[in-house]
Protein backbone atom coordinates (compact mmCIF):
# COMPACT_ATOMS: atom_id res chain seq x y z
CA UNK A 1 0.00 0.00 0.00
CA UNK A 2 1.34 3.46 -0.94
CA UNK A 3 1.80 6.14 1.73
CA UNK A 4 -1.04 8.65 1.88
CA UNK A 5 1.20 11.45 3.10
CA UNK A 6 4.52 11.45 1.25
CA UNK A 7 3.16 9.51 -1.75
CA UNK A 8 6.53 7.87 -2.35
CA UNK A 9 6.87 5.43 0.52
CA UNK A 10 5.29 2.04 1.03
CA UNK A 11 3.36 1.08 4.16
CA UNK A 12 4.80 -2.01 5.81
CA UNK A 13 3.37 -3.95 8.78
CA UNK A 14 4.79 -2.98 12.16
CA UNK A 15 3.55 -2.03 15.65
CA UNK A 16 3.30 1.16 17.67
CA UNK A 17 5.20 0.64 20.92
CA UNK A 18 5.65 -3.00 19.86
CA UNK A 19 1.99 -3.56 20.80
CA UNK A 20 -0.54 -1.86 18.52
CA UNK A 21 -0.69 -3.28 14.98
CA UNK A 22 -0.10 -0.62 12.34
CA UNK A 23 1.63 0.03 9.07
CA UNK A 24 4.55 2.45 8.88
CA UNK A 25 5.77 4.30 5.82
CA UNK A 26 9.34 3.33 4.95
CA UNK A 27 9.97 6.89 3.74
CA UNK A 28 8.22 9.49 5.95
CA UNK A 29 7.71 7.16 8.96
CA UNK A 30 4.00 8.03 9.31
CA UNK A 31 1.68 5.38 10.78
CA UNK A 32 -1.57 3.88 9.49
CA UNK A 33 -3.68 1.97 11.99
CA UNK A 34 -7.24 0.90 12.48
CA UNK A 35 -9.34 2.23 15.32
CA UNK A 36 -10.48 -1.32 16.01
CA UNK A 37 -6.87 -2.47 16.62
CA UNK A 38 -6.26 0.52 18.89
CA UNK A 39 -9.47 -0.18 20.88
CA UNK A 40 -8.57 -3.88 21.19
CA UNK A 41 -5.16 -2.89 22.55
CA UNK A 42 -6.79 -0.39 24.92
CA UNK A 43 -9.25 -3.02 26.18
CA UNK A 44 -6.41 -5.47 26.87
CA UNK A 45 -4.31 -2.75 28.54
CA UNK A 46 -6.75 -0.65 30.60
CA UNK A 47 -3.93 0.45 32.92
CA UNK A 48 -1.88 1.88 30.05
CA UNK A 49 -1.29 5.56 30.71
CA UNK A 50 1.19 7.81 29.00
CA UNK A 51 2.15 10.77 31.12
CA UNK A 52 5.23 12.92 31.45
CA UNK A 53 7.16 11.15 28.75
CA UNK A 54 10.28 13.21 28.22
CA UNK A 55 10.97 13.61 24.56
CA UNK A 56 11.92 16.46 22.29
CA UNK A 57 9.84 15.78 19.21
CA UNK A 58 8.64 17.97 16.40
CA UNK A 59 6.04 16.20 14.30
CA UNK A 60 5.39 17.46 10.82
CA UNK A 61 2.01 19.19 10.62
CA UNK A 62 0.07 18.14 7.53
CA UNK A 63 -1.51 21.10 5.77
CA UNK A 64 -3.34 19.39 2.93
CA UNK A 65 -6.15 16.86 2.92
CA UNK A 66 -5.08 13.23 2.80
CA UNK A 67 -6.71 10.37 0.97
CA UNK A 68 -7.36 7.09 2.73
CA UNK A 69 -4.75 4.61 1.46
CA UNK A 70 -7.42 1.87 1.34
CA UNK A 71 -10.50 3.65 -0.07
CA UNK A 72 -9.00 6.80 -1.68
CA UNK A 73 -11.69 8.87 0.09
CA UNK A 74 -10.67 12.15 1.72
CA UNK A 75 -9.98 11.66 5.41
CA UNK A 76 -11.36 13.93 8.14
CA UNK A 77 -8.83 15.91 10.17
CA UNK A 78 -9.07 16.24 13.95
CA UNK A 79 -6.98 18.59 16.07
CA UNK A 80 -5.42 16.81 19.04
CA UNK A 81 -5.46 19.81 21.39
CA UNK A 82 -5.62 23.59 21.47
CA UNK A 83 -1.94 23.61 22.32
CA UNK A 84 -0.74 22.09 19.03
CA UNK A 85 -1.45 22.54 15.33
CA UNK A 86 -1.05 18.82 14.71
CA UNK A 87 -4.01 16.85 13.52
CA UNK A 88 -4.93 13.20 13.33
CA UNK A 89 -6.60 12.01 10.13
CA UNK A 90 -9.51 9.56 10.19
CA UNK A 91 -10.96 7.63 7.29
CA UNK A 92 -14.59 7.56 8.45
CA UNK A 93 -15.76 4.72 6.20
CA UNK A 94 -13.24 2.19 7.56
CA UNK A 95 -12.07 3.91 10.79
CA UNK A 96 -8.49 4.03 9.62
CA UNK A 97 -6.19 6.51 11.35
CA UNK A 98 -3.18 8.30 9.87
CA UNK A 99 -0.59 9.65 12.30
CA UNK A 100 2.26 11.68 10.86
CA UNK A 101 5.74 10.76 12.08
CA UNK A 102 6.15 11.48 15.81
CA UNK A 103 2.48 12.34 16.40
CA UNK A 104 2.09 9.11 18.40
CA UNK A 105 5.06 10.20 20.53
CA UNK A 106 3.45 13.62 20.98
CA UNK A 107 0.15 12.02 22.00
CA UNK A 108 1.95 9.92 24.62
CA UNK A 109 3.96 12.91 25.84
CA UNK A 110 0.74 14.89 26.34
CA UNK A 111 -0.97 12.00 28.15
CA UNK A 112 -3.28 11.35 25.19
CA UNK A 113 -1.99 7.96 24.02
CA UNK A 114 -4.82 6.27 25.89
CA UNK A 115 -7.38 8.78 24.56
CA UNK A 116 -6.84 8.56 20.79
CA UNK A 117 -10.44 7.43 20.19
CA UNK A 118 -11.81 10.44 22.15
CA UNK A 119 -10.07 12.90 19.82
CA UNK A 120 -12.58 11.99 17.09
CA UNK A 121 -15.62 12.95 19.19
CA UNK A 122 -17.65 16.16 18.99
CA UNK A 123 -17.22 16.96 22.71
CA UNK A 124 -13.41 16.74 22.36
CA UNK A 125 -13.34 18.97 19.29
CA UNK A 126 -15.81 21.47 20.87
CA UNK A 127 -13.59 21.70 23.95
CA UNK A 128 -10.59 22.50 21.75
CA UNK A 129 -12.53 25.19 19.86
CA UNK A 130 -13.68 26.71 23.15
CA UNK A 131 -10.08 26.79 24.47
CA UNK A 132 -8.83 28.35 21.24
CA UNK A 133 -11.58 30.96 21.27
CA UNK A 134 -10.80 31.88 24.88
CA UNK A 135 -7.10 32.22 24.07
CA UNK A 136 -7.92 34.43 21.08
CA UNK A 137 -10.09 36.75 23.21
CA UNK A 138 -7.50 36.85 25.99
CA UNK A 139 -4.86 37.87 23.49
CA UNK A 140 -7.15 40.49 21.97
CA UNK A 141 -8.02 42.01 25.39
CA UNK A 142 -4.41 41.94 26.49
CA UNK A 143 -3.37 43.87 23.40
CA UNK A 144 -6.32 46.25 23.64
CA UNK A 145 -5.97 47.07 27.37
CA UNK A 146 -2.31 46.35 27.96
CA UNK A 147 -1.05 43.58 30.22
CA UNK A 148 -1.32 45.42 33.57
CA UNK A 149 -4.78 46.88 32.91
CA UNK A 150 -6.05 43.56 31.63
CA UNK A 151 -4.93 41.81 34.83
CA UNK A 152 -6.60 44.54 36.92
CA UNK A 153 -9.89 44.46 35.01
CA UNK A 154 -10.02 40.65 35.39
CA UNK A 155 -9.77 41.07 39.19
CA UNK A 156 -12.52 43.70 39.16
CA UNK A 157 -14.72 41.50 36.97
CA UNK A 158 -14.24 38.51 39.30
CA UNK A 159 -15.14 40.65 42.33
CA UNK A 160 -18.11 42.24 40.56
CA UNK A 161 -19.55 38.96 39.30
CA UNK A 162 -19.89 37.66 42.88
CA UNK A 163 -21.23 40.86 44.40
CA UNK A 164 -24.92 40.81 45.50
CA UNK A 165 -25.45 44.37 44.18
CA UNK A 166 -23.66 43.74 40.90
CA UNK A 167 -26.31 45.38 38.69
CA UNK A 168 -26.28 48.59 40.76
CA UNK A 169 -22.48 48.73 40.74
CA UNK A 170 -22.43 48.29 36.97
CA UNK A 171 -25.01 51.10 36.65
CA UNK A 172 -22.83 53.34 38.79
CA UNK A 173 -19.75 52.59 36.70
CA UNK A 174 -21.62 53.04 33.44
CA UNK A 175 -23.05 56.42 34.35
CA UNK A 176 -21.09 59.50 33.24
CA UNK A 177 -22.41 61.34 36.31
CA UNK A 178 -23.82 58.96 38.93
CA UNK A 179 -24.70 61.94 41.16
CA UNK A 180 -27.21 63.45 38.78
CA UNK A 181 -30.82 62.45 38.12
CA UNK A 182 -30.40 63.41 34.46
CA UNK A 183 -27.69 61.38 32.90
Amino acid sequence: MKCTSCKKGVLTPTRLDKQIPCMTCNSCKGNWLYLEDYLNWKEKNPEAKFKNIKTNIKPRATTSALLCPKTSIIMSRFRISSKYEYKVNLSPTINGIWLEKDVWELLKKEGLGDKLNQIFTDPWQRKIKKEMSKAMFENMYQQQFGEDDYEEIKKIKAWLSKHPKKIHLIGYLHSDNPYSATN
